[in-house]
């Protein structure tokens, strides 16, 4: 078993001796997720930009904690669906490299509708 198919495994366990399946509607994990997400961006709030690449050591452990927060609930959101993630990255990634071509992308920060 993979490590991507043990976590989805233990997190279905950990949820299942809670009795937290209840609670679990997508429409619930995608608000938890969008949460999560955002006490993400809270640790940047306030920071400069160049600021955001110099974690001291409880930002970071800050930052881990977050994502894995994010992480537990995208796969769980996705197991609502039967969705494998890491092929939904491949073919998003796929997809991205047809809309942002080299020739036209490299250096740039528009959209690939303004390219």
């Amino acid at each position: 078993m993979d490590q991507l198919a043990s976590i989805k495994v233990k997190l279905e366990e950990f949820n299942k001796e809670r009795d937290w399946d209840q609670f679990h509607s997508p429409k619930n994990i995608a608000m938890a997720l969008s949460v999560e997400a955002s006490e993400i961006v809270e640790i940047f709030q306030w920071m400069q930009g160049e600021e955001s690449f110099e974690l001291n050591a409880s930002e970071k452990e800050k930052l881990e904690e977050e994502l894995g927060d994010v992480f537990l609930y995208l796969q769980l959101l996705a197991s609502k669906y039967d969705i494998d993630l890491l092929e939904v990255a491949k073919k998003k990634l796929e997809k991205n490299k047809e809309k942002y071509p080299i020739e036209k992308a490299k250096g740039s920060s528009k959209k690939y509708t303004d390219l």
